[in-house]
């Protein structure tokens, strides 16, 4: 029974933190839509701020908007190549105590999150330069 769980949790586990906060990001535009729209129906002026916060989704923890693509380009690389680091480790942990069965798998999982990062390496080495928009 555990195999079947095990793998089921796992992957309930990603989608959850896939999904839920798409879900939340979708409620609170709706919700600032439908501010606006009764703004609008009773005559009220509608704030350009308002209206750049719809148009604007790009936003860092505290809420402020990103600098430019190469920036978060740049964050995503590393924090990417981190993790994909972090399996490689793991996987030479694990291949000490059980050998090559625990470390080949776990060393090729960790190359997907590796050259996604690598790939937004480039993205940020060739964007880094451009002017702001």
């Amino acid at each position: 029974m555990a195999e079947i769980l095990v793998p089921l949790g796992f992957f309930a586990f990603l989608t959850a933190i896939i999904i839920v906060p798409v879900i939340m990001r979708s409620r609170d535009r709706a919700l600032l839509h439908e501010t606006l729209r009764i703004a609008y129906d009773k005559g009220q002026p509608v704030a350009p701020e308002m209206i750049e916060m719809l148009q604007r989704d790009v936003r860092d923890r505290s809420g402020a908007i990103a600098k430019t693509s190469a920036d978060r380009d740049l964050r995503r690389a590393v924090i990417l190549i981190g993790v994909a680091l972090g399996l490689a480790a793991m996987g030479c942990a694990l291949g000490m105590t059980e050998g090559a069965e625990a470390f080949y798998p776990t060393l090729a999982a960790a190359t997907i999150p590796g050259f996604i990062g690598l790939g937004f390496l480039v993205l940020w080495f060739f964007g880094r330069n451009k002017p702001e928009v």
